[in-house]
């Protein structure tokens, strides 16, 4: 075995080094996108004062956009080097909109406020795992619980490819639809179809790197049709546009980027601004959505990999979780929002990946993306989307593990399966199936058979379901 091979176990996996390198360029594509996507939610909302972030009068998406790629690039070479999992982590899609509509935007406070709160989640998330309380509370979690969360995941994650696609969107009196009025029109939707098919049946004939193939692909069949029928990008008067990006040919593969971003927080400006209760239940909502996000996202990708033990544990699961941490904290330091585990990391394990030479291959490809950024715009999600689709078959299918005659575990894992892609959150999903699952035990006079962290993750989940009501009260 090579020095490589014997760091990241790739042969005791049963993987090869060619398959962690397209597991890695499979996860990249798939979650490239956040590179052009946080910018769009960060970059283009002012704080209180009318500034945008970088601290100018006008956006900068460019230099959002360098900062993100950074950030994930080094996260995930972290993650792959250290704990040997294949995640790839990135600035978190929900709580990059929090931050940036629920807390910059709050009287008197700025962007670098804001991203205080988030280094300060970060801090005390990564004090619960150095204490394991993190790593308790998720060992006290139900086996067939965490098989839920995996299959919730692969409902969600395909949810997200066919509306990234707009495959699926919200229609006219209804809440999603097929396309758009109800058919597939326009040639987008076409790529992603093709797209789709091409990944299944590559997928059917197991061909290596099937995924990887698939997204290149679709990608040279949108740069062509977008050639020759001139689309245009998808929008309010050209439903039927590219989502995302237009596939075009830059006029120049390489950009340098501007890094001057990093660094701009203030750990405890926020508290001066709206006072410590109200900095206590932002940092607690950010911190609930962190905490149980990463185990769902963890649960599946090792599942995905069959790297879980017979507890449907991870391989150095106290490691991956410290990383996690430090990327909260490393987002908010970076100004791009909290970093995490990202399930689209389970394309690459469905392309092969199995260790974490997959994350560093992943992480290389982002800091080479803020060199690269014009051709990384090259790739819309119609191309991307069908990677998704096909994953969440595959995470679907351990739901043969879930006893269905068992009502007492069974509706939890129903709930936790469904609310995931019905309300778009992976913790929504989560904290209602820890909250049930309480809740029939203490029924049917279980009581005992309650891990006592359960007790405590189900009263902070409705703790945090109750936040809105919260926050009204105090004048937040």
């Amino acid at each position: 075995m090579s020095p490589v091979d014997r760091y990241f176990k790739i042969t005791e996996r049963g993987s090869t080094i060619g398959t962690e390198i397209r597991g890695g360029l499979t996860t990249f594509f798939t979650m490239s996108y956040i590179i052009v996507l946080n910018p769009l939610i960060l970059g283009t909302v002012p704080d209180s004062t009318g500034h945008f972030l970088g601290g100018g009068t006008e956006p900068n998406l460019a230099l959002v956009a360098a900062a993100t790629a950074l950030v994930a690039g080094v996260l995930s070479i972290l993650m792959g080097a250290v704990a040997n999992f294949p995640i790839a982590l990135a600035a978190g899609l929900g709580l990059n909109a929090v931050v940036a509509y629920s807390i910059a935007s709050l009287p008197g406070m700025t962007w670098a406020d804001a991203m205080g709160i988030v280094v300060l989640e970060g801090l005390v998330i990564l004090v619960l795992v150095l204490t394991g309380f993190r790593t308790a509370v998720f060992r006290a979690v139900p086996r067939e619980i965490k098989v839920a969360i995996s299959v919730g995941i692969g409902l969600f994650i395909a949810l997200i490819g066919f509306v990234d696609a707009g495959f699926v969107r919200s229609g006219a009196g209804t809440v999603l639809e097929l396309g758009v009025g109800g058919s597939l029109d326009g040639w987008p939707l076409l790529v992603f179809s093709l797209g789709l098919l091409a990944a299944i049946v590559l997928m059917v004939k197991k061909v290596r790197g099937g995924l990887l193939i698939a997204i290149i692909g679709t990608t040279g069949l949108a740069v062509l049709v977008e050639l020759v029928a001139n689309v245009g990008s998808f929008g309010e008067k050209n439903p039927t546009g590219w989502k995302l990006n237009t596939p075009e040919l830059p006029d120049s593969l390489v950009q340098v980027p501007d890094f001057s971003l990093l660094g701009h927080f203030s750990l405890f400006g926020a508290f001066g601004k709206i006072g410590v209760v109200a900095v206590a239940l932002l940092v607690f909502s950010l911190l609930l959505a962190d905490f149980f996000d990463t185990m769902g996202t963890m649960v599946a990708v090792g599942a995905e990999a069959e790297l879980l033990d017979d507890e449907g544990n991870p391989p150095n699961m106290e490691r991956i979780l410290v990383v996690d941490s430090v990327a909260a904290v490393a987002g908010g330091m970076g100004s791009v929002s909290s970093n995490t585990a990202y399930i689209e990391s389970a394309s690459g394990v469905g392309d092969g990946a199995r260790t974490g030479l997959a994350s560093v291959v992943t992480g290389a490809a982002f800091l080479l993306a803020t060199f690269l950024s014009p051709l990384v715009d090259m790739v819309p999600s119609e191309a991307a989307a069908p990677a998704l689709v096909v994953v969440g078959f595959l995470m679907v299918m351990q739901v043969s593990g879930i006893d269905w005659k068992n009502y007492e575990i069974a509706i939890p894992a129903f709930l936790t399966m469904i609310l995931m892609p019905f309300t778009y959150s992976i913790t929504a999903g989560i904290g209602a199936g820890f909250i049930v699952f309480v809740v029939i035990k203490i029924a049917v006079g279980k009581v005992k058979a309650v891990h006592p962290l359960m007790w405590l993750a189900a009263v902070l989940f409705v703790a945090y379901f109750s936040l809105g009501p919260i926050k009204d009260a105090i004048g937040i």
